[in-house]
């Protein structure tokens, strides 16, 4: 499942978080997966829990995976399919306020304005 590079510059937390991220967004991983718990990921890849738990609270955060208390952390319905569709909703307001002549300044306001509402 996943492998640690001790050569490798990237830090452990980060080798596992990236290697669940990229299982994640090419579906290897599907939505609803529960993923092992920290302690048991940890032992099988001769890591510290919380080098483990960094990884998965970044995943959290990045809302790939969710944590349901007792019952554990899951693959999010959420994760990278959100966040695309919010670069593109993004990039084509871009190309809209480009278009109108309005400047970086004011679309960035004018969306602030819109979240607050």
């Amino acid at each position: 499942m996943i492998t640690i590079d001790a050569e490798s510059d990237q830090p452990p937390f980060e080798q596992v978080r990236a290697q669940l991220a990229r299982r994640i967004s090419d579906h290897t991983l599907a939505v609803g997966t529960r993923l092992p718990t920290v302690r048991a990921l940890a032992a099988e890849l001769g890591l510290a829990a919380n080098t483990v738990a960094r990884a998965y609270r970044e995943l959290e955060e990045a809302g790939m995976v969710e944590t349901r208390g007792r019952a554990g952390t899951f693959v999010s319905a959420l994760g990278d399919s959100s966040r695309a569709a919010l670069r593109q909703a993004a990039a084509e307001y871009a190309a809209t306020a480009r278009g109108l002549g309005i400047g970086a300044e004011e679309a960035v306001e004018a969306v602030r304005a819109a979240l607050r509402h």
